[in-house]
């Protein structure tokens, strides 16, 4: 056992966060993204939400201060709802642990090409549409 991690962190994705450099990025994938198809390297988080991991995953690792992004979000295809409401949950729980983020959105065939290049995906038990959520490693 170890102090000071959050007990929603399975030690794969514990791993997986240490074994990340500067600028790599991780994303966290809703319950319904293809995730397989898009990366070889993916962590389970079943029953788990975003919010909370997300939470929990920032107490450890820090986002990026040199990019002029931090995180990025699966871009609203037209004619489906407006902003999800999810994406206020995540801009909340960035903030209050990093000063000015800036949050990008990406289009969504673009965003799974994107993901190919993450370091690793984990794959949540989010149900929330649109809940996918790309972070870039800072700098200790």
């Amino acid at each position: 056992m170890l102090k000071g991690i959050p007990k929603n962190l399975s030690p794969e994705l514990v791993k997986v966060l240490m074994e990340m450099g500067h600028g790599d990025e991780i994303l966290l994938a809703d319950a319904n993204y293809p995730a397989k198809t898009n990366n070889q390297t993916v962590v389970r988080a079943d029953g788990i939400n975003v919010p909370e991991l997300l939470a929990s995953i920032l107490k450890l690792m820090p986002l990026d201060t040199y990019s002029d992004y931090q995180a990025i979000l699966m871009e609203v295809v037209k004619g489906d709802d407006t902003k999800p409401i999810i994406w206020d949950e995540y801009k909340k729980i960035i903030a209050d642990n990093f000063d000015k983020p800036n949050i990008k959105e990406m289009e969504r065939q673009e965003f799974y090409k994107y993901s190919h290049k993450c370091f690793a995906i984990i794959q949540t038990g989010e149900t929330a549409l649109y809940g996918n959520l790309i972070l870039k490693k800072g700098v200790i």
